[in-house]
């Protein structure tokens, strides 16, 4: 199942982020010197239909997706959506150089047994030749994606009752390093040839990943996300959920609300982001991250970026994957100029979309990330 839902085909493809506590999904257009937007929208999603990275209800998904294929053209239905967290594995392996595709399949699902912590039957797999290994040319590169399946049938499952066709089953850390492409611009000329560090504060879950060029050097999730912030203005200032999310946006707070809880949600940030470049340097011979680029719904919470600029003294941007692209009026824009919403609730916004640009670019970028 995992190789055919591998298989690349040339129409373009939807690429569809399902987190807990929304659906993003976005698609785009290669022209002739640029990518077009043509479409980004969200839902919301109900409470309990997903635990971190696991489905809980197929349903409940399927039905936020149906609502979410509407917003898209009818034409486009084959999606690119990704796994992450525990239930996915990549490894780079090496093989011999002169192995057939066949031949590399047969010694891949071999040495799988040896290198994946779960019983090979209940696993897909899928593999990719990066290059020829630099230390040893009689050997190759070769990336190696294990999942469960049944995480990838969840996912399958849910699209399906959506309306979508599942073509491509990516991993959460190479879309966000695809899309990280496209926000290099934010950064000083030399980026593409430092550390980059990529930090997707989700709801309950962070990613975090460091970039080299076009190569993924470091991946690691974290169970930590602005769902605590949101948690912690419902429960100081007597909100529901849904009017903590919006005060969050529009500032409607009161004045001590910086010191009580902007403030040490600030420095729970840091020091998620602190630990997990320390664990990278710990894991790796690099001295120090070069640059940091921030995405995901917690990366417009007020301030942050200054934050960590001055506690890190890293040069922080927050990601704006869209910045550079032609477009077409999207979903948010639409929403604020009927509502009359202030600029500053839409600033950024592309920040959110940094997975579903990334899985969107399987429609135009051929590499393996």
């Amino acid at each position: 199942m995992f190789k055919e839902i591998f298989n690349k085909q040339e129409s373009l493809f939807i690429g569809v982020d399902i987190g807990s506590y929304s659906v993003k999904a976005v698609l785009l257009e290669q022209t002739e010197d640029k990518i077009k937007l043509l479409q980004h929208a969200s839902e919301s999603m109900p409470k309990g239909a997903m635990n971190e990275r696991d489905l809980q209800d197929i349903e409940a998904v399927g039905k936020v997706l149906a609502r979410l294929r509407k917003k898209f053209p009818k034409q486009h239905k084959e999606v690119a959506v990704a796994i992450s967290g525990s239930t996915v594995i990549t490894k780079t392996v090496y093989m011999d150089v002169n192995f057939t595709d066949e031949e590399l399949a047969t010694q891949i699902e071999i040495e799988a047994d040896s290198l994946i912590p779960y019983p090979i039957e209940e696993v897909s797999l899928d593999f990719e030749r990066l290059a020829v290994n630099s230390a040893d040319p009689s050997k190759v590169d070769v990336l190696l994606s294990a999942a469960r399946t049944e995480s990838v049938e969840a996912r399958v499952s849910a699209l399906d009752i959506g309306g979508f066709n599942a073509r491509i089953m990516d991993v959460e850390a190479f879309a966000l390093a695809r899309a990280a492409q496209v926000c290099l611009a934010q950064l000083p000329e030399d980026a593409s040839d430092k550390l980059v560090g990529l930090v997707d504060i989700g709801a309950n879950m962070t990613l975090m990943s460091v970039l080299k060029g076009d190569k993924v050097l470091y991946t690691r999730d974290q169970s930590f996300g602005g769902d605590a912030y949101t948690k912690n203005i419902v429960n100081y200032y007597n909100k529901t959920y849904d009017e903590a999310e919006l005060a969050k946006l529009t500032k409607d707070l009161p004045p001590n609300y910086t010191f009580e809880v902007l403030a040490p949600f600030q420095t729970a940030v840091i020091q998620q982001i602190r630990r997990a470049i320390q664990m990278f340097l710990t894991s790796s011979a690099e001295e120090k991250i070069d640059y940091l680029i921030l995405s995901g719904g917690t990366a417009l919470v007020e301030g942050i970026q200054q934050v960590i600029e001055d506690e890190l003294g890293l040069h922080c941007v927050i990601a704006d994957p869209f910045a550079q692209m032609l477009a077409e009026q999207g979903e948010a824009e639409q929403q604020a100029a009927e509502q009359n919403t202030p600029a500053a609730t839409t600033v950024n916004i592309s920040a959110q979309y940094m997975i579903a640009t990334g899985l969107a670019m399987r429609s135009i970028e051929p590499c393996h990330i």
